[in-house]
């Protein structure tokens, strides 16, 4: 699991849409009006001898507005490093990404901007590594009026409601639903802002059918096949339960809050109102491409699903292209907020700040590190990222409906981001590799609940006890796996 969630990290770094240069050249940022020739350096986690993707999407405008500036890429890994990670001939162990960040950071030749996620930038903060961005704001008069509020909450919260860094884009998921499903069923579709356990109540509603007509009432995500264990983190992620302690030194599960997740999850998988993953899947046939196949939404298979901004593309494209698809009809759909618990009932669809851009405390050029923030953060850089498929701009005067269609946007962005909780967690992954194993293990006795074999609570008590053996066998050899 592990490893999907750094690769998760990596891609969300590095993975940009091509800018239009032509657009590019007639931006208005301000341009340093002296000759003098400056170099910028930009730290990213991730990186390799290829930098052109990072560059079109961060600093080639930059480098265009402002002349007298040459920007390079400081990857405090370099992903060549990866060759052979894995291979029992040649063991080695996972980059520690924050200890090859805080070298580029100091030294005698120190980054100047830092581009990371949340929980590396609250890392930096804590340690007094970043600079505060609000003095800069002030004296510039930065207007932070257009931005995302949920974004920039979720920026402040990162810092004691201080500003330490500022992001051009975010990634977002909302709810799902087929308009059409609920007028046949009679039944109000959902709104923004409802609990969970409303959503599964009108998920229960709209479940229908047997076999292969069977209509689930919901989904943790549009895909189909495979256990709820790993999409119901949709469901809990806002609650901020955890598997071990802070130190990986005990289990966490056996606790009510997490049987309670496990009961309402489970019961739903087992009344076939949400996916259990075990249905049969639907063969390809004639040796013809099916666009909608192993998706539970397009194929209409569920009548509500979560989903990523960038799926309003597949939904887009299935549409204009109905007339060619054996089958399939046109879908008639919108989206609302995803679900809330009423213990957080602003945080939630797993809003993402991969590209949150900080100046490094000892950064020897902190003008343009500021001027590239500022420039990132423009509404010139929004206009022309707002084309974006896949990501959202921060600037919300640029967040619009797709291809001229009328759908509820702002479900993207209402809700604000889950706070890292445990920022040492990456560090002891890459201590213990086989700490993931952990996690892994409850997917066992998840599918016990599943199979009526054992009630949440016996479950979860044998999670846990067989997690304390795992977790004190790492604590001797952090090296040590599981068979």
């Amino acid at each position: 699991m592990k490893n999907r969630l750094w690769g998760k990290r990596v891609l969300a770094i590095v993975a940009t849409a091509t800018l239009a240069l032509p657009l590019i050249a007639g931006c208005t940022a301000s341009e340093n009006t002296d000759n003098e020739q400056r170099v910028l350096r930009v730290a990213t986690l991730w990186g390799g001898q290829d930098d052109s993707y990072f560059r079109q999407q961060f600093t080639d405008a930059f480098e265009l507005t402002h002349k007298n500036v040459t920007v390079e890429i400081v990857p405090a890994v370099d992903q060549g490093s990866m060759y052979g990670f894995g291979n029992s001939e040649q063991p080695n162990e996972m980059p520690d990404t924050m200890e090859s960040l805080k070298k580029i950071m100091t030294g005698d030749n120190p980054v100047d901007v830092v581009v990371a996620d949340t929980t590396t930038i609250k890392s930096l903060i804590q340690e007094n590594m970043v600079k505060q961005l609000d003095p800069l704001m002030q004296e510039d008069k930065f207007d932070t009026s257009d931005i995302v509020p949920s974004v920039l909450e979720g920026i402040k919260d990162l810092g004691d409601q201080n500003i330490y860094a500022l992001t051009p884009t975010f990634s977002s998921s909302a709810l799902f639903y087929n308009k059409g499903m609920f007028e046949k069923a009679g039944v109000e579709p959902p709104t923004d802002n409802m609990t969970w356990d409303d959503i599964f109540n009108l998920a229960t509603r709209l479940t229908k059918g047997e076999g292969k007509d069977h209509v689930f009432g919901m989904a943790f995500t549009t895909y189909s096949g495979g256990s709820p264990y790993y999409s119901m983190q949709q469901y809990y992620n806002s609650l901020q339960l955890k598997v071990f302690d802070d130190k990986a030194e005990k289990m966490t599960v056996d606790s009510p809050q997490w049987e309670k997740v496990w009961s309402t999850v489970s019961k739903l998988a087992i009344d076939k109102v949400i996916p259990k993953g075990d249905e049969p899947q639907n063969q390809q046939t004639e040796g013809r491409y099916d666009p909608v196949q192993g998706d539970l939404f397009l194929s209409g298979k569920t009548a509500m699903a979560i989903g990523d901004y960038n799926y309003i593309n597949q939904l887009i494209d299935a549409n204009k292209n109905a007339d060619k698809m054996k089958d399939f009809t046109k879908i008639d759909w919108d989206v609302v907020t995803p679900p809330v618990h009423p213990e957080a009932p602003e945080i939630g669809g797993n809003i993402y700040l991969s590209s949150l851009m900080a100046i490094n405390s000892s950064a020897q050029n902190p003008d343009d590190a500021w001027e590239l923030i500022k420039y990132m953060n423009s509404e010139d850089w929004a206009k022309i990222k707002a084309r974006s498929s896949y990501e959202l701009v921060s600037r919300k005067s640029f967040i619009k409906p797709k291809d001229g269609l009328d759908y509820n946007i702002q479900a993207f962005y209402t809700l604000k981001p889950v706070p890292p909780t445990n920022t040492n967690l990456d560090k002891l992954y890459q201590k213990m590799p086989g700490l993931w194993q952990v996690s892994d293990k409850g997917m066992e006795y998840f599918n016990q609940v599943l199979e009526n074999k054992k009630t949440p609570k016996e479950a979860l008590g044998e999670w846990a006890a067989k997690g304390n053996e795992m977790l004190a066998k790492l604590k001797k050899d952090p090296k040590a796996t599981f068979q």
